[in-house]
């Protein structure tokens, strides 16, 4: 066969024998057409090439470095990111890649496994390509390491920047490309395991060449010929519909030789590690093993390095997991492996791991044979949050790791706050209940390396960080058996949980969603691309999304969750000089404000905003004279309020400012809470002022800065002097993301309209979340997700997308005929709390519902009953509503002291038998103080994150038939609830009775005592069988 480099395409068919049939009538199994010609700068462009040199020869001329100047100014953007290290990421494979280290030996490629019969040639041929990869990753490698730790295009910088400044560095190769690609390929279903027999042979027919790429489409899954190669990291400029894998020619070599690291070692380690971040603490721990196997404090150290062809390829070092019980109590680890069949010294921590990108595809082999010679059966790995500063340097620092891609991330648990001098020594272990710096948890196993990770290159663009946004994020990326390698999020300010949170950032109440902790355990930014700006435009043909600064943002799933944020509210114009009221004044509500935003006026949205306004106030307004103006009547109002008190703001000098309620129902709904906050406000010296709609700013003149405000009142006019001012007003959905939707053409109704799947009018977007209203031909227009839990929501949006990939998921059916036109009802509680002026610590939960007035909700016949103890003004307000039904469905809590908001949470939905007959001890006069009762030790058990397991498996007993032709006691309950049955005695006894004969009553003890025993670490409080 022949090849000519100037034709445009040379075409090559092999015939693969196959056994069982002559060699002399071969069948043609496969065939691959290759060429030559590669666009080399396009695709350095468009992927991150850094550790491959750009797929080129090194040329003398190559600047792969960037200038010490430059740097310098740069140094700002340098981050920590785990994210760069995953094979999905936008900056992996860059640190843990360095190169073939330079040494006079060269590969010896006379292996009989390396290349099959009759391709003699190719051994001169490999030994000269992988002295040119010597040279290439000597070259290189100073600059790729860099590179993966700047997250320039991925994060939001600190301080603006110019243009220039913010693009990251980019290698010029002046080299010629070597690189040749394959534009077609097939062959038979049943050979495809052979697929990578297909490349010895084409490497030797490009001799000069080092490097085999291919693209393929993103929606097309990975075919076994991709699992030789290393998928290329997209630039996050890149808009090319394909996917880019590379294959090197040193790939061909068959054996890799894993080994505990040796003295001898250290040198080609250290050029293996030279230009990593944490390069010292692994050469460091690495010493530590060699001169003593045990770290500091005791623990076993081990190391281990890949060798490929007698050269050092990957470094590895893992000490014992001393934190199993921490691990185990804070993580759902026994979603992966079963704890009680372990020994304790069979858990590893994964310390460091470096592996050269063109071995890749080896990691799991290497994982796998650090298991065996080390003799674990589990290893951990941790990422921390990105505002650990000290990361680097303290004992908890670890190098990046591109293992990633073959574990699988471990779900953080719920945890409960326990009253620990209460519990005294029943009180779980320090270990258990200790409180540590949070991280999210990557898990490996012996399980695991038998089982495959599908790869879903499809681009997913997620627009909006809100928590209907992160829910969704978060359950694609726990899915344990899936990678999507192709996640962006369009943000304004990027992914929430980048700051250490204080109390003096906390101007917004809270949702109860997430919080800065769950975003350190979770670690979305290790699978997430991010890009900071606003959407401005969709282009639905081409599929792509316009962001603020024009860049093209492609999609194959656009994810629209938004949400509402505050609107700045546009002043009427009317003069208070002629002593207008607000019946006079016109109703500017729902117009936009065009003008110019005045610098000190602030409407907060988000954690980035109030950290703005921290710093802006701690300059310019704490230690100055000024008024600080609040304009709403949300509970973000109050709450930011008290901020400004606890921050050391006079109440004299702060106006709450409320404009004119759009229905009769306040924020709180509460009569006695709005009371007490009102008599704290006046007790701080805050001025408030009711049914105010703003008029001008600073008399109708510049309003930037703004020094003065005026109002239109039902009475006479208002005018206040100020330094600053804070916008609450209302929420409505963002100008320029509602410009984009209606461009876009789709269709739009004061919201944006979804159906009952989340789809919009295009199938490839979908949308979710307060931005959406469902269509009218649901007649539910009362309805909408503003009602419902925001978290619930996100988690139902990834399952609807989510059988689209999953292979063990069967396609969503559509629903009957009958059912088609019914909105999905969501079962979640709508939570909200805070920190209120006076120090009162607020918390509601209450089931998804329209809104109503209390007071109405009271006077329905079916309302149930409620119980409260203590009074709002005392600061030991407590209220439950029990349901017709005899479940809480509203929990209003109202203290001076901080309480366990996520204890009284779970309360939500329980029966109040469950809670230990709640009703009839609160009417015997038992229940003095529901705050107390709540922390008792029986209580801790219905706290446990298990607990929701244990009542389904008990709801599965129930509906079990045990008697062969007689209904279960779940058919029995609702028959005897439906007056069905013709009883001689009273019901409960009637099912008393059935439940001790018929053996149910021994079953559901035997579950609660496992469920006991089980979870015994974090309910020590309990009593069991063989320790009383």
């Amino acid at each position: 066969m022949g090849m000519n480099c100037n034709r445009m395409l040379s075409l090559y068919i092999f015939i693969i024998p196959i056994e069982k049939v002559p060699v002399d009538h071969g069948i043609a199994v496969g065939f691959m057409s290759v060429s030559c010609e590669v666009n080399g700068q396009l695709l350095q462009d468009s992927f991150d090439l850094g550790p491959f040199h750009g797929l080129c020869k090194p040329h003398p001329d190559d600047v792969l470095q960037e200038k010490e100047e430059t740097a310098m100014e740069n140094e700002d953007v340098i981050i920590s990111r785990q994210v760069s290290q995953r094979s999905g990421s936008k900056l992996s494979q860059l640190s843990d890649v360095i190169s073939v280290h330079e040494t006079d030996e060269k590969v010896d490629l006379n292996q009989d496994e390396l290349i099959t019969p009759g391709n003699e040639r190719n051994t001169s041929e490999m030994t000269e390509a992988q002295t040119d990869l010597e040279q290439t990753w000597a070259h290189s490698r100073e600059s790729t390491t860099d590179d993966a730790i700047r997250g320039v295009n991925c994060k939001t910088p600190e301080t603006p920047r110019t243009e220039a400044q913010s693009q990251p560095f980019k290698p010029i190769y002046r080299g010629d490309v070597s690189a040749f690609c394959i534009q077609l390929f097939c062959i038979d279903e049943k050979h495809e395991t052979r697929s990578i027999d297909f490349l010895s042979h084409v490497f030797s027919l490009f001799p000069d060449k080092d490097f085999c790429i291919i693209t393929v489409p993103h929606l097309t899954p990975e075919f076994p010929l991709l699992q030789g190669f290393v998928r290329a990291v997209p630039l996050s400029t890149c808009t090319l519909p394909q996917e880019l894998y590379i294959f090197h020619r040193s790939g061909l070599i068959n054996s890799l030789q894993v080994r505990a690291a040796k003295s001898s070692d250290v040198p080609a380690v250290e050029k293996l590690i030279g230009t990593l971040h944490l390069n010292e603490s692994i050469l460091d721990d690495l010493k530590i093993y060699l001169d003593a196997r045990r770290a500091a404090d005791g623990t076993p150290i081990q190391a281990f390095v890949a060798e490929k062809a007698n050269q050092i390829v990957g470094v590895s070092i893992l000490r014992n997991e001393e934190d199993i019980e921490y691990i185990r109590s804070h993580y759902n680890i026994e979603d992966f492996i079963y704890y009680n069949y372990h020994q304790r010294d069979e858990h590893g921590h994964l310390r460091h791991y470096a592996l050269n990108p063109i071995f890749k595809r080896y990691s799991k082999f290497f994982l796998k044979e650090i298991l065996r010679l080390s003799h674990k059966s589990s290893l951990y790995y941790p990422i921390y949050p990105p505002y650990d500063k000290s990361q680097f340097k303290n004992p908890c620092a670890h190098s990046l790791t591109s293992a990633l891609h073959y574990m699988v991330p471990v779900r953080p648990r719920r945890q409960i706050v326990y009253p620990l001098e209460k519990l005294g020594i029943n009180a779980p272990s320090k270990q258990v209940s200790k409180d540590q710096p949070g991280y999210a948890l990557y898990h490996f196993n012996q399980k695991l390396t038998f089982e495959p990770k599908m790869a879903i290159n499809a681009r997913i663009v997620v627009v909006g960080a809100s928590d209907v946004g992160i829910s969704f994020l978060e359950s694609l990326v726990f899915c344990p058996h899936l990678n999507f390698n192709n996640i962006t999020l369009i943000s304004t300010h990027g992914l929430p949980g980048n700051h250490l949170p204080t109390m003096e950032t906390s101007f917004l109440s809270s949702s109860h969603c997430y919080n800065d902790k769950d975003y350190a355990l979770m670690s979305l930014r290790s699978w997430v691309n991010v890009v900071v700006g606003k959407m401005t435009g969709i282009d639905r043909a081409a599929k792509f999304v316009i962001v603020s600064n024009d860049r093209k943002v492609p999609y194959d799933h656009l994810i629209l969750c938004t949400g509402q944020q505050y609107q700045i509210p546009c002043p009427s114009g009317v003069d208070i000089n002629n002593l207008v009221t607000n019946h006079e004044a016109p109703d500017n509500s729902e117009q936009r404000y065009t003008g110019k935003i005045p610098s000190n006026l602030f409407t907060l949205q988000d954690e980035e905003d109030c950290l703005k306004a921290i710093n802006w106030l701690k300059d310019n307004v704490v230690k100055q004279d000024g008024n600080v103006i609040v304009y709403g009547n949300t509970l973000d109002a109050y709450t930011t309020v008290s901020t400004l008190l606890s921050i050391g703001i006079s109440g004299f000098r702060i106006h709450l400012v409320q404009p004119p309620l759009t229905s009769n129902i306040t924020c709180f709904n509460n009569y006695a809470i709005e009371e007490t906050v009102q008599k704290a406000l006046m007790a701080a010296g805050v001025t408030t002022y009711y049914n105010c709609k703003l008029a001008q700013w600073n008399d109708g003149a510049e309003p930037d800065p703004i020094y003065c405000a005026s109002f239109t009142t039902d009475t006479k006019p208002l005018r206040l002097q100020c330094s600053v001012v804070f916008n609450f007003f209302r929420k409505g959905v963002d100008y320029q993301a509602f410009k984009a939707i209606n461009n876009a053409c789709l269709v739009y109704d004061r919201r944006l309209v979804i159906d009952t799947a989340f789809h919009t009018n295009d199938i490839s977007i979908r949308a979710a979340g307060p931005l959406t209203k469902y269509s009218n031909r649901y007649y539910a227009n009362g309805w909408s997700h503003s009602y419902f839990s925001s978290k619930e929501i996100g988690f139902q949006l990834a399952a609807s997308l989510m059988p689209l990939f999953d292979p063990t998921l069967e396609p969503i059916s559509e629903p009957p005929q009958e059912q088609d036109r019914l909105i999905p009802i969501y079962r979640g509680p709508v939570i909200q709390g805070g920190i209120l002026p006076g120090g009162y610590h607020y918390l509601h939960v209450n089931m998804p519902a329209l809104p109503c007035p209390l007071q109405a909700q009271m006077l329905q016949p079916n309302y149930g009953q409620e119980i409260v103890t203590g009074k709002a003004i005392n600061g030991d307000y407590f209220r439950l509503h029990i349901n017709q039904y005899n479940m809480v469905e509203t929990i209003t809590c109202l203290s001076l002291k901080p309480f366990p908001a996520s204890n009284f949470i779970c309360l939500y939905g329980q029966h109040e038998r469950l809670l230990n007959s709640l009703c009839s001890r609160f009417q015997q006069g038992l229940i003095t103080d529901l705050y107390s009762y709540f922390m008792e030790a029986w209580c801790m058990a219905i706290y446990h994150d298990r607990f929701i397991d244990f009542q389904q498996e008990v709801r599965e007993i129930l509906a079990s038939k045990k008697v062969p032709d007689q209904l279960s006691m779940k058919q029995l309950a609702q028959k005897v609830t439906e007056d069905e049955l013709n009883l001689a005695e009273t019901p409960q006894k009637y099912l008393k009775r059935l439940l001790q004969q018929n053996g149910y009553q021994k079953d559901i003890e035997k579950k609660v005592l496992n469920y006991l025993n089980y979870n015994s670490n974090h309910l020590s409080m309990f009593a069991r069988p063989g320790i009383v």
